[in-house]
């Protein structure tokens, strides 16, 4: 995912004892859509943005997006 914005290591340590992702309860259903996600070919589906430019600010890559979208629907945001 070059040419992206950098997501933030969730298993990087914070300034707290704990980690970020262990923050998530494994039950949690975002996690079910973080790997549904990422098991999805988003340029053989059709998404504009997913080869990268190679000009201009970098932009989030769209699985981020569509990751977002699908929590925000399931929990009617």
């Amino acid at each position: 995912m070059r040419r992206f914005v950098e997501q933030a290591d969730r298993g990087q340590w914070t300034l707290l004892p704990e980690c970020l992702d262990d923050f998530i309860d494994e039950s949690n259903p975002v996690r079910v859509i973080d790997v549904f996600v990422d098991a999805l070919d988003l340029a053989e589906m059709g998404f504009e943005g997913a080869e990268p430019a190679a000009t201009g600010r970098p932009s989030y890559h769209p699985s981020v997006l569509l990751k977002l979208y699908i929590y925000g629907y399931l929990n009617r945001v």
